[in-house]
């Protein structure tokens, strides 16, 4: 369990890797892939996950150029504090499962439930099967992965502190780069992201885990 735990993290990393190779791949710099043996290496271990980052890392402070305002964006899972890999862990593991019933020992494996809507819910996963499409859940686990595929920033300092995904949530969608649209476009549906950027305000999917591992919401 503990290992295909690793995998399923390397797997998400090279998602993450992916997008911002896609990001650095403007100005006529050639982005490159990471290498995949350094992940098999890691998965086969058992050890952290391998430092991701685009070949313009050095030059940009490990973030994506920030076309507009708001808190730099980040790419590297392997830098998050253990505890957060450990959530993000938990829930990419029950998120691939499809079945929307594996999230529930995630969702009450803390104190307090993470929040789904603005108004209190008991119980999320009646809430999320009840807003999906087909009644399962499953357009909203997926939703989940496509917005965890995305870059993410740190916002606040000291108790108020979070790590938001996708960090469009926090960024001016008037002024991406035409390679941050096309990521937009991998995380939500077109037509939304259309209106977004018209608006210039991101109203879908997030989600906040704290660097304590507290995963306090995913709402829209």
């Amino acid at each position: 369990m503990n290992r295909r735990k690793h995998v399923i993290m390397i797997a998400l990393a090279a998602l993450v890797a992916g997008a911002a190779a896609l990001v650095y791949a403007q100005d006529g710099e050639k982005a490159e892939a990471p290498p995949a043996k350094e992940s098999a290496d890691a998965a086969a271990s058992g050890g952290d996950l391998p430092e991701r980052k685009p070949p313009s890392a050095a030059k940009a402070d490990e973030t994506t150029p920030q076309a507009g305002k708001g808190p730099k964006v980040l790419y590297d899972l392997g830098a998050l504090p253990d505890p957060v890999q450990r959530m993000l862990t938990e829930i990419v593991f029950a998120a691939e499962t499809g079945d929307m019933e594996a999230m529930r020992p995630v969702l009450e494996s803390r104190e307090f439930k993470p929040m789904v809507a603005a108004e209190f819910v008991a119980d999320p996963v009646a809430y999320w099967k009840a807003h999906s499409a087909d009644g399962s859940g499953r357009d909203v686990l997926a939703a989940m992965l496509n917005v965890l595929a995305s870059g993410f920033v740190l916002t606040g300092e000291g108790r108020d502190a979070m790590y938001v995904w996708p960090y469009f949530a926090e960024t001016d969608l008037a002024s991406l780069t035409p390679a941050q649209e096309v990521e937009l476009y991998r995380a939500v549906p077109p037509e939304l992201a259309v209106s977004m950027k018209r608006n210039g305000k991101y109203s879908y999917y997030r989600l906040g885990i704290s660097p304590a591992g507290v995963w306090h919401y995913f709402m829209q």
